[in-house]
């Protein structure tokens, strides 16, 4: 495999966000906001037994994104108290490559149609992927830096 074959990616998206929740308030309302996902019918067949998962990791592409570059070294959450981190060292939308992640609660499942809570995507957001979360991912110790520690454990 040549160097340019093994940087080439193609990824076809699967399916579709579909939520009422205006952009602006999105980050705000991750924590209760329902949508549905809607997977391509071609797909549908491989949803078989997803329900008996409580939770899925959803792999979306984030296709509202600002066009700009992107900064390598920020201050999380834009907030200049915290240190300067490196942009694969955060959990910001602007990153090399828009491909947002997200462990949302499965609700219900409908045919294709999957209704999830948790979800931080947009309405129109592409889906590329779905993978049940099981014991396998669940880590009960975690390290996070001093000041994630401070600010989001309370």
């Amino acid at each position: 495999m040549s160097q340019d074959e093994s940087k080439a990616v193609n990824i076809q998206p699967i399916g579709v966000v579909k939520n009422d929740v205006p952009d602006a308030e999105v980050p705000r309302r991750r924590a209760e906001m329902i949508s549905k996902i809607i997977i391509d019918d071609q797909w549908a067949d491989a949803l078989t037994g997803i329900e008996e998962y409580s939770h899925l990791f959803v792999l979306f592409w984030m296709h509202k994104k600002p066009e700009m570059p992107v900064e390598q070294l920020l201050h999380p959450r834009g907030d200049k108290d915290l240190p300067l981190s490196g942009v694969l060292a955060t959990r910001v939308r602007n990153r090399p490559n828009p491909i947002g992640m997200a462990v949302a609660e499965l609700l219900n499942r409908n045919g294709n149609k999957l209704t999830v809570k948790r979800l931080d995507a947009f309405d129109g957001s592409p889906i590329l992927d779905l993978k049940p979360y099981d014991d396998y991912d669940a880590v009960k110790s975690i390290q996070v830096p001093e000041w994630w520690a401070k600010r989001c454990r309370k």
